[in-house]
C-alpha cells in the first residue's frame, strides 16, 4: 500500500471508523497467520543457532493458539554475540547509517498491517493500539535520525585560547549496546533504543521479552533487510537467565532496560563493572489523574477511561488512581462506570474490541487478588470479574475493566503498580490535597489534570512530580506520548536518566563526549 493510501494511527487516534485502516489491518492479519508455527532461532551475526532450550509462545487471547517457538540463547550465544558486536562499532559512516535506518523505518511502516496483527495475537493489543505501536517504532527511528542529522552528529566547535589552537567537541559511540525490551510495547520499546543506539554508531544486542519474541524477530528482519550489518545487530531470545547474562557481560558497554521498578533497580545497581557504564532504565509508574470541581467531566471520563483500560492497563503510563474534588466525585464516578460499561472486551483481532486479554495467568491472579482486597476495604463499582470463554471469547486471559472506590488513600491499591485494568478513585477537598497525594509515590512517570481554571493548570504543571504530564486531554489522561511530540520518560523511581525517549535529548544518551584540541604546527 502506498504511503498516501496507508492509514496513519497514533495513540491519540480516537476512533477506528476508517475502512482503509481495517482493510489494511485485516490483510495484514491474513499474512501474519501464515507465519504461525515458526521457530525463532538465536541470531548471532546472521548465524541461526538452535542449541538452546525451546520455549513456546501462545496467544493470551486464545491459549490454545501456538504462535511460535523460540530457542533460548545460551551463555555461549550471549558471549559470541557481544564479541561479534564489538567488531562492528561505528558500523557505517554517518550518512550511510541514516540512509539504512530511514529505510528500515519505511519498511516497518509498509508492513504495519501484518506486524500489528502479529502483535495483537502475541500480546493482546487491539487494532488501534497495535497499529500505533508499530508506527511509533518507525517514527522513533525517523526522529532519532532527524535529530542526529540536524545537529551534525552532535559535534561543535569550541572557543580558542590561541589562534593556533582549535578545539572541537564530538560525541562518539560507547561500543556494544544491549537492549532488554518488554512485552507490552514489543516493537516500539525495542525499535526506539535500537534506533538511537544504531544511529549513534553503536552495535547492538537485543534480548526481548519471551512474550514478544515473534514481534522482535520481525523487527530485526526489517532492520537487517534495510541494511543493518549482521554483526551490528544480534537477537537473543530467552527468559531471565538470558537477560542476566547480557547485563553481567563485561563486553557490553551500555544498556537500555524497560520493565518493572524492581528489575530495573537490580539492573541499575549491577550493570557497572570495573568502572561506571551508562544504563538507561525505564521503569514503572503509578500514574494519577486529578479532576477539579470545574473540570469538563465528560472530557475527564473519556481521557481517564482510555488511559486506565487501554491495553488492559498494561502500560507503565496507565492511569490507575484518580483524585477528584468531592463536589463532583459521584458524578464523575457515574460517568466512568457508564464509559466502562460501553467498552467491548474480547478477542483483540476483532474490530469492535477495545479491551483485550491481560498477558498471562499471573496477571489474572494479580487482578483477582486486587479485586478481593478492594471488596474488603472499599467497593467495586464496575467490573471485578475474571471472564471465561464465551461471548465471542476463546479460552484466554480475560478480565473485566474495574473501578473501585471507598479505598483508603494510603492503601496498596493506590501505591502498587498492578499492570491490570483496575482504577481506584478517591475524593479530595482541594488541589493541595490532590497534589500531595499524587506526588506521594516512589514513581514519577505520567500524570494528568482536568480543570477549567488556568491558575490550577499552572500550579499543576509547576508542582507535579512526573516526567510526562497532560492537561484536559480526552485522548488519554496519562497515556499516548508520541515521538517528537511528547518526550516520554520518568522521574524518581520511573527512570534513571532524566532524559525522555522520543525527545530532543535522548540520542545523546547513547554517545560519549570527546574534546579534541589540535595545535597547528
Amino acid at each position: 500500500m502506498a504511503d498516501a493510501e496507508r492509514p496513519r494511527v497514533t495513540y491519540a487516534t480516537l476512533t477506528a471508523d476508517n475502512e482503509a485502516l481495517h482493510t489494511h489491518y485485516e490483510r495484514g492479519a491474513d499474512t501474519a497467520r501464515s507465519w504461525l508455527g515458526r521457530v525463532i532461532p538465536v541470531d548471532v551475526g546472521g548465524e541461526s543457532r538452535s542449541t538452546g532450550e525451546l520455549f513456546t509462545v501462545t496467544s493470551p487471547a486464545d491459549t490454545s493458539l501456538v504462535l511460535c517457538q523460540g530457542h533460548t540463547a545460551t551463555a555461549r550465544d550471549v558471549d559470541d554475540a557481544v564479541r561479534a558486536a564489538a567488531t562492528a562499532v561505528s558500523w557505517a559512516p554517518r550518512a550511510e547509517r541514516l540512509r539504512v535506518l530511514r529505510a528500515a523505518a519505511d519498511l516497518i511502516s509498509e508492513r504495519s498491517g501484518e506486524l500489528a496483527a502479529l502483535m495483537t495475537m502475541e500480546v493482546g493489543k487491539n487494532r488501534l493500539e497495535a497499529l500505533g505501536d508499530v508506527e511509533e517504532s518507525a517514527d522513533l527511528i525517523r526522529y532519532y535520525c532527524d535529530r542526529f542529522e540536524e545537529h551534525d552528529g552532535f559535534t561543535a566547535d569550541m572557543a580558542r585560547l590561541s589562534e593556533r589552537e582549535h578545539t572541537r567537541s564530538v560525541l562518539r559511540p560507547h561500543g556494544v549496546w544491549g537492549v532488554i525490551s518488554p512485552f507490552n510495547f514489543p516493537s516500539a520499546l525495542a525499535a526506539g533504543p535500537l534506533g538511537a543506539a544504531l544511529v549513534a554508531g553503536n552495535s547492538t544486542v537485543l534480548k526481548p521479552s519471551t512474550q514478544g519474541t515473534f514481534s522482535a524477530a520481525k523487527l530485526v528482519e526489517c532492520l537487517r533487510e534495510a541494511g543493518v550489518p549482521a554483526n551490528a545487530l544480534h537477537l537473543l531470545p530467552g527468559g531471565d537467565d538470558t537477560g542476566k547474562a547480557l547485563v553481567a557481560h563485561p563486553g557490553v558497554d551500555g544498556l537500555t532496560f524497560t520493565g518493572s521498578h524492581a528489575a530495573g533497580m537490580e539492573v541499575y545497581r549491577s550493570f557497572a563493572g570495573a568502572y561506571p557504564k551508562p544504563v538507561v532504565c525505564e521503569m514503572g509508574g503509578k500514574n494519577p489523574a486529578i479532576v477539579t470541581a470545574d473540570a469538563d467531566l465528560d472530557v475527564a471520563a473519556t481521557g481517564i477511561a482510555r488511559s486506565a483500560f487501554g491495553f488492559s492497563g498494561q502500560k507503565c503510563s496507565a492511569c490507575s488512581r484518580v483524585y477528584v474534588h468531592r463536589d463532583v466525585h459521584d458524578e464523575l464516578v457515574a460517568k466512568l462506570v457508564a464509559k466502562t460499561a460501553e467498552l467491548v472486551v474480547g478477542d483483540p483481532l476483532e474490530r469492535p474490541v477495545f479491551v483485550g486479554p491481560v498477558v498471562d495467568a499471573d496477571a489474572v491472579a494479580r487482578f483477582s487478588d486486587a479485586v478481593a482486597h478492594a471488596r474488603e476495604v472499599g467497593q467495586v463499582v464496575a467490573g471485578g470479574e475474571v471472564l471465561g470463554a464465551g461471548d465471542g471469547r476463546a479460552d484466554g486471559h480475560y478480565v473485566a475493566p474495574t473501578i473501585v472506590t471507598g479505598v483508603p488513600v494510603d492503601d496498596r491499591l493506590f501505591r502498587d503498580e498492578l499492570f491490570v485494568p483496575l482504577m481506584a478513585i478517591a475524593p479530595v477537598d482541594s488541589l493541595d490535597e490532590a497534589l500531595a497525594l499524587a506526588n506521594d509515590t516512589d514513581f514519577g512517570l505520567t500524570a494528568g489534570l482536568f480543570s477549567g481554571d488556568d491558575a490550577d493548570v499552572e500550579r499543576f504543571l509547576d508542582e507535579i512530580e512526573a516526567g510526562v504530564v497532560y492537561v484536559n486531554r480526552a485522548a488519554g489522561a496519562t497515556t499516548g506520548a508520541w515521538p517528537g511530540v511528547q518526550p516520554f520518560g520518568g522521574w524518581k523511581g520511573s527512570g534513571s536518566t532524566g532524559k525522555a525517549g522520543g525527545g530532543p535529548h535522548y540520542v545523546q544518551l547513547y554517545l560519549r563526549e570527546q574534546s579534541r584540541t589540535v595545535v597547528a604546527r
